[in-house]
């Protein structure tokens, strides 16, 4: 009987054409997409299959050992061919399939076969550019006319960031709900397979890695691990609260100017406590901004928390500023002449976020927020030291900053400084 963990047979189990098994270090993974070939020969015989990895050395050093134990654990044996860079599988010294090795180092290269079933391993090592390629040239040799057979796709990989793997199986089923009877994924931890792996192992790991690493590498999340992240401390299930719009509740915006790319966040106040409810992204201009508003929320008490430049920045009409159009509009416009300073803003929405005593006093309904959420986990500092603003993320982060900064500022404490030595 093949020997899985829990996260593994739920892997195994999933119905769906493409399955990622996301996962941290140790976790088995390798195991669980070999365990998936095996499967494919005793249900499906003489249909090959291919295993691709990111280096030719992969192959080598990975996936020939561990398809030999596995396919031994299936009753199963193997004969590789290191010339060709091919496995083929045996049952009793009969041949059930071959499984054709390949590297993605040149994606382009992924032709001149057909296959009914793949595992593509560690696919977010690679380029977010260079895996979508690799992806599309594995997909059109997934081609057999055969009863029953699905021409799936396993990934197995540890996060690596919010790259091509989230994309795929996480981003585009939140915008595109109807994908999800073809892509499934089990995310599993380093903890599922502990039975598996040396006693030192883990703690190995919990002392060398930083605590944003262990959640990726140890836990199987997805973290911003490109660079240091504006905001490290947001968590989409801490900072999560189901709240939503009472009739008539005062609402508090926080709005961020952009041509074509308008962003607002929606908070109510409860107890002293914000809570975002609602966000819009992507309007077109201020005057647009304020007809959505009004008619999604008529009744109401509104401030506006907007970007001060916007007392100079014109919209449609030259003659008047984006805070005039907003003021005229009947709502409550509180800003100060200028923007607090960018490290003030992100110290403000930080300490809101998770603060020293431990305390997280900003939540966030990640359901009907979900760019917001997004932006919070994956905008990074750039080189010089500054939040990213070429991803996109800055947006809507900048909207709800300026509301967070001017209504819940930090304490600044100031300082005299006495002169040393006569300098």
């Amino acid at each position: 009987m093949p020997k899985l963990n829990l996260p593994q047979a739920r892997f195994l189990a999933l119905p769906h054409k493409f399955k990622g098994f996301v996962a941290g270090f140790g976790s088995g993974k390798t195991w669980v997409g070999c365990a998936g070939l095996c499967k494919h020969s005793w249900e499906h015989p003489h249909i090959s299959a291919g295993y691709f990895a990111p280096t030719y050395g992969q192959i080598r050093d990975i996936f020939y050992p561990t398809i030999d134990e596995v396919a031994y654990d299936w009753g199963l044996t193997t004969k590789i061919h290191l010339s060709n860079k091919e496995v083929d599988l045996y049952s009793n010294g009969i041949y059930r399939t071959t499984i054709l090795c390949r590297s993605m180092e040149k994606p382009s290269e992924i032709v001149g076969f057909k296959i009914g079933k793949a595992l593509i391993d560690e696919l977010d090592v690679m380029k977010t550019d260079k895996a979508e390629l690799a992806w599309r040239k594995i997909i059109a040799r997934m081609r057999y006319n055969e009863p029953g057979l699905l021409n799936g796709i396993d990934v197995t990989t540890t996060p690596e960031g919010f790259k091509f793997v989230y994309q795929t199986f996480v981003k585009k089923l939140r915008d595109v709900p109807e994908l999800a009877d073809m892509y499934g994924m089990v995310q599993a931890s380093t903890f599922d397979n502990e039975l598996n792996l040396p006693a030192d192992y883990i703690p190995s790991l919990l002392a060398s890695y930083p605590p944003q690493l262990i959640n990726a590498y140890l836990r199987g999340q997805f973290v911003n691990l490109a660079s240091g992240s504006v905001y490290p401390d947001f968590d989409r299930h801490l900072n999560h609260a189901d709240a939503v719009m009472r009739d008539h509740e005062p609402l508090h915006i926080g709005m961020d100017f952009n041509v074509m790319n308008m962003a607002a966040v929606i908070n109510v106040i409860r107890e002293g406590m914000p809570f975002s409810v609602n966000e819009l992204t992507g309007v077109r201009d201020t005057p647009t901004m304020v007809s959505m508003l009004k008619d999604r929320y008529p009744n109401r008490t509104i401030s506006i928390y907007p970007d001060a430049s916007g007392q100079s920045r014109k919209s449609v009409n030259a003659s008047e500023s984006d805070l005039s159009i907003l003021r005229q509009s009947g709502f409550s416009v509180q800003v100060d002449g200028t923007n607090p300073a960018v490290k003030d803003r992100v110290l403000s929405v930080n300490g809101m976020i998770l603060n020293s005593t431990g305390q997280r006093r900003w939540l966030v309904n990640t359901n009907n927020c979900p760019r917001l959420t997004e932006s919070l986990e994956q905008q990074a500092y750039d080189k010089n030291g500054e939040p990213d603003k070429t991803s996109g993320f800055d947006h809507i982060n900048d909207a709800q900053g300026y509301f967070l900064a001017k209504k819940y500022p930090v304490i600044k404490r100031t300082m005299s400084m006495a002169k040393v030595g006569g300098q």
